[in-house]
């Protein structure tokens, strides 16, 4: 029997929708594309300390040369120390403490002023964003400063910020050596999170702004319901990106100020105790790059709150 004696017999119009709908894909598990997202940066954490051990023992101690140029570095304790020797560097003493408990301290203090750094860029970067995209006259004169301004070294930076700092009195409290180092490192975060989030405020396109105009909503009432949410997609990259920069930037400020306490300090002060075995400086640089992978899993904790928000919208062409 066919279709269309079905229909006469019947008197029933199958509806458009059951007969276009697509057949529905099954996405993977959510556990599943976990353990696949955190399988491969350990596998890739693997694999760079299997070339370690491979270079540590194929490459003589005075490195290899070509006449007067060194193509591969010394590999002696000094230099390049074993794995296992940077593992086991955490249990030796270190005044008070053992070593790793001096670096789990250290990179606390550290981890504190990266993240209030984040916070501090995140702000400054989306007001920027909103304000540019509010008016154009101020994106183009602001935003070639804001590009500008990322071409200025911290090392030269770090003085400045640490000489205004100490003529400023906030609520009558005299400013704090820390806050300079949060300043320095917003100054990197900032940055990305500026230009992420004015992209993502101009990506809706002129049909959706139209509509929301022609249902009374002015500005503001686009910038919650239309602009925001299109402009998260755009803004996690950019905040992943701001997350390196301020533990980077937290890092250098603390050694170009001298400030103590914090995980930059200590790779100093291991540095200079390295004559002889690296190990602890190892193990200081991979305490700070662990810093940079706290901070990126809590922006991955806020992309999980904001999934809904994540995927990037079919429509382009952005307007004001």
């Amino acid at each position: 029997m066919t279709d269309s004696t079905t229909v006469a017999a019947t008197g029933l119009v199958p509806e458009p929708a059951a007969v276009l709908r697509p057949p529905r894909v099954k996405s993977p598990s959510g556990r599943g594309s976990m353990v696949r997202g955190l399988g491969y940066p350990i596998a890739a954490f693997g694999l760079l300390l299997a070339v370690w051990e491979l270079v540590k023992v194929l490459v003589p101690a005075n490195g290899i040369s070509i006449g007067d140029q060194r193509i591969l570095p010394r590999t002696t304790d000094g230099a390049l120390p074993h794995v296992w020797a940077v593992v086991t560097v955490l249990g030796e003493k270190d005044g008070k403490r053992t070593v790793g408990a001096t670096l789990l301290h250290t990179a606390g203090f550290t981890l504190g002023l990266a993240l209030s750094a984040l916070v501090l860029g995140t702000i400054v970067g989306v007001a920027l964003a909103v304000l540019m995209q509010r008016f154009s006259f101020v994106e183009r004169g602001l935003l070639p400063y804001v590009i500008v301004s990322q071409t200025v070294p911290l090392i030269a930076l770090a003085p400045l910020v640490a000489g205004w700092g100490g003529r400023i009195h906030i609520g009558g409290q005299p400013w704090k050596p820390w806050m300079s180092i949060v300043v320095i490192a917003a100054y990197l975060v900032f940055f990305p999170v500026a230009i992420g989030m004015l992209r993502g405020l101009q990506s809706p396109a002129k049909a959706s702004v139209e509509l929301l105009h022609s249902c009374a909503a002015g500005w503001w009432g686009t910038l919650l319901h239309l602009r925001l949410p299109a402009a998260v997609p755009h803004l996690l990259p950019a905040l992943r990106l701001g997350a390196a920069a301020s533990v980077i930037g937290a890092v250098v400020a603390e050694i170009s100020t001298g400030t103590a306490g914090g995980i930059g300090r200590q790779i100093i002060v291991f540095s200079q105790q390295s004559t002889g075995n690296a190990a602890r400086l190892y193990a200081a640089v991979f305490a700070a790059a662990l810093l940079g992978v706290v901070l990126t899993a809590l922006v991955g904790l806020a992309e999980f709150a904001l999934r809904r928000y994540s995927r990037p919208g079919h429509s382009s062409g952005g307007t004001r």
